[in-house]
Formats: C-alpha cells, structure tokens, sequence
C-alpha cells in the first residue's frame, strides 16, 4: 500500500528584496516515488507549475544551502523569522520562493516518519520487479526458445564483440 503526504501552503515569489507575491502552493511525497518530491505552483489555475526534485536536497536545504543547478535550497530569516528559499531555474526562467521554514520541516518530518532515509530503496518494487522479469514465462514459451535443457544448447544472442573484431 502507498501512502502519500501532502500539504497546501502559500509560497512568496520573490521579486526585489522589498517585493513579493504570493504563491499557492503544493507539497507531495509519494512513498512509490520514494526519493522525490513535487511541488505545485499556482494551485487551481488553468496552468500550474510544476517541479519535481530529491526529498534530501530539501531536507539539507532547511539546515544549510545546497543544490546547484536548476535547483537550489538554503535556509534563511525574514524579518527574524525562519525561511527556507527555493531557486529555481529553467529555460523559462528563474524564480525565488520563500516558505516558512516550520511548514517546510513539519511537512518534512511527516514524510521522514513514512519512509525513514535510506529506506527508500525498499519503496521502489526492484526486487519484485526483477523477480517477475527474469521469472521463466512458461506460458508463452519464452525460456523454452531462449534455452533448451534437452540439447542443453543456448540460441545465439546478441555478443559482446562489435562487427569489426574491436571489443
């Protein structure tokens, strides 16, 4: 069973140091996406934003900067408040949000306490998934073409060797 935590806040795009605007918001963590989190902007418009980035990058980033690239995150404070900004950058352009460094780390902490670090592997089905992959398929005849225990020859597959002898 998957779980999924989310929490509506408003985010205040930065546009000076004097000016910003507010932003709805949306935090989501899903256990079957286990490393990442979204974050959707303009919650209710026709046309949200939306962007997707590692749960640690903004679990590190409510204690100390971090990221680089499209995406950045570093904790700071707001008329002596706790905030954490988000950098964000893409062919569109670049945008600076701030959000309540509480509301972040509650909401963080909920989604810690669903899929402890360095448990997340154990979200993502690899095992089964493999297990089912490599599975002989009797049904379909699939393992008997691939390999016949009676001759107790394989068919030829694809090699390791490129057409001109240069391995």
């Amino acid at each position: 069973m998957h779980s999924i935590v989310e929490r509506e806040l408003e985010l205040k795009l930065v546009l000076s140091p004097e000016r910003s605007v507010p932003v709805p918001a949306r935090l989501t963590y899903r256990t079957v996406d286990p490393y990442a989190v979204h974050v959707v902007f303009h919650v209710g418009s026709e046309n949200p934003v939306k962007w997707t980035f590692a749960r640690e990058l903004l679990v590190e980033g409510v204690f100390r900067p971090c990221g680089h690239g499209d995406v950045r995150v570093w904790p700071s404070k707001v008329d002596g408040r706790g905030v954490v900004l988000v950098a964000l950058s893409s062919p569109d352009g670049d945008a600076l949000l701030e959000a309540s460094a509480a509301v972040v780390s509650a909401w963080l902490e909920r989604t810690l306490r669903v899929v402890p670090p360095g448990s997340e592997a154990d979200y993502l089905g690899i095992d089964d998934g493999l297990a089912e992959l490599l599975a002989p398929y009797q049904a379909d005849g699939l393992w008997a073409r691939g390999h016949s225990p009676s001759r107790g020859q394989e068919t030829p597959g694809p090699s390791d060797e490129s057409p001109d002898g240069d391995a």
